[in-house]
């Protein structure tokens, strides 16, 4: 628990160096620059090409009819907006954090090492920058399937709130602990570190998983929020950087400090024989 505190602490503080303030800006311009692109330009015909597969359908259609015959008020205007929104949101959050843990959390590891351990030398064996993207491509492909696949158990109101969560806390873990070990450690200490504190690792990423679906809150605030749907994706991006910045500031402290003591161990092992064959 000690551990965990530390690096929370570190990370809330780190959140405001002019380094991580000044690199939070390079995912925040791209991805927040091509959504509102996509959103200034797609938004319409995405609506308007669900609202017609809506319309098509004739189970919805009498579905619509039930609802205007019973006095419920006509979903169809609102029903293709959010079809859309629900398909775009998890395309947002994972594009998010590929872009944070691609463009940030390498220079932000390198911002612990620098200031917390200037000792703590790269591994020969050490993943690399290339092999770290390609493990988070993974993970993402990995996480938008489990996406997919419950979706059916959204339309349980508690499941809703749990899987999502679930998800991006998984994503968060595997990828961010990656990239934090991945220019220093080895494949053997990265494994130990990984396995031995598995749980506050996971227990780590759901917490960020948890607060990466708060900025879905955005949309429950009702009809006229959709209006503003392309603005309010920028704003969830911002609000997804300043989580995922957080998330890799708190692995990049964790893990780093771990493989620090990891290697302190060793060399106290390793020199205690030497030491007594001496004597």
């Amino acid at each position: 628990m000690g551990e965990i505190v530390d690096a929370t602490w570190r990370a809330v503080a780190y959140c405001l160096h002019p380094l991580a303030l000044l690199w939070a800006l390079l995912p925040l311009a791209l991805v927040a620059g091509a959504v509102f692109g996509l959103g200034w330009f797609g938004w319409e015909p995405a609506v308007a090409g669900v609202r017609t597969l809506l319309e098509e359908g004739d189970l919805l259609s009498a579905l619509f009819d039930w609802l205007t015959a019973i006095g419920a008020p006509d979903l169809r205007p609102l029903l293709a907006p959010m079809i859309v929104v629900a398909l775009v949101i998890p395309a947002v959050v994972m594009a998010t954090l590929l872009g944070v843990a691609w463009l940030m959390a390498p220079a932000m590891a390198d911002l612990v090492v620098r200031r917390r351990f200037p000792g703590l030398a790269r591994n020969p064996s050490a993943a690399g920058r290339w092999r770290a993207l390609g493990w988070s491509l993974v993970c993402a492909l990995f996480a938008l399937l489990a996406l997919l696949l419950s979706v059916p158990l959204w339309f349980v109101p508690p499941l809703v709130l749990v899987l999502p969560p679930l998800i991006w806390g998984w994503l968060c873990y595997r990828v961010l602990t990656f990239d934090a070990l991945s220019r220093h450690a080895g494949t053997a200490e990265r494994r130990f570190i990984l396995h031995r504190d598995r749980w506050s690792l996971r227990l780590a990423g759901l917490a960020c998983g948890v607060l990466g679906a708060l900025p879905s809150l955005l949309w429950v605030q009702g009809a006229m929020v959709l209006v503003w749907a392309p603005w309010l994706m920028v704003v969830a991006v911002w609000l997804y950087i300043i989580v995922f910045s957080f998330a890799s500031l708190w692995f990049a402290h964790f893990t780093l400090a771990a493989l620090h003591r990891l290697r302190q161990h060793a060399a106290v092992v390793t020199t205690a024989p030497e030491s007594r064959l001496a004597s």
